[in-house]
């Protein structure tokens, strides 16, 4: 009983150790010929899991963040890592490097595009979207609201 238990926890003693000879009359006990396909399913179902919850968003934030690096131009307002927060005045890339201006007295600190946290002005933009489309859905809800009083009358 407790080397059957030990067999399905450890799959390397499963197959480490040899089958005993038989002579085909005798009877394989029951929860043991299926064990191995078992193991099998719980470590793909284990990786499987893995995979959607550790490695797949783990490499969509970082395409988004090269695509936030890639798109920072002049003029946009930046956050760095530091949490240094002003307005880009140049982008070199053949340097990877960027030119921020803060502060009233524009002083200027030159920073690698790696140290770069988000794109004020690009989070800007993308909020103003979401509510120009959640204004636009409202408007198109009340016309067919409006639509269907009409129809009733």
């Amino acid at each position: 009983m407790i080397s059957n238990i030990l067999n399905f926890i450890n799959p390397i003693a499963l197959y480490s150790t040899a089958a005993p000879a038989t002579t085909g009359a005798e009877e394989v006990p029951a929860g043991c010929a299926g064990n191995s396909g078992m193991i099998l399913v719980i470590y793909i179902l284990i990786f499987a899991a893995m995979y959607f919850f550790m490695i797949r968003p783990n490499s969509k934030k970082k395409k988004q963040e090269e695509e936030l690096k890639k798109n920072i131009n002049v003029g946009d307002d930046i956050t760095t890592i530091g949490g240094i927060c002003g307005k880009v005045v140049a982008v070199r890339d053949e340097d990877e490097e960027i030119i921020i201006e803060t502060g009233a007295d524009r002083v200027k600190l030159r920073f690698k595009k790696w140290c770069i946290y988000s794109n004020n002005t690009a989070i800007a933009a993308q909020e103003e979207e979401k509510k120009r489309q959640a204004e636009e859905k409202a408007r198109l809800k009340a016309e067919k609201k409006a639509g269907k009083n009409k129809d009733k009358e």
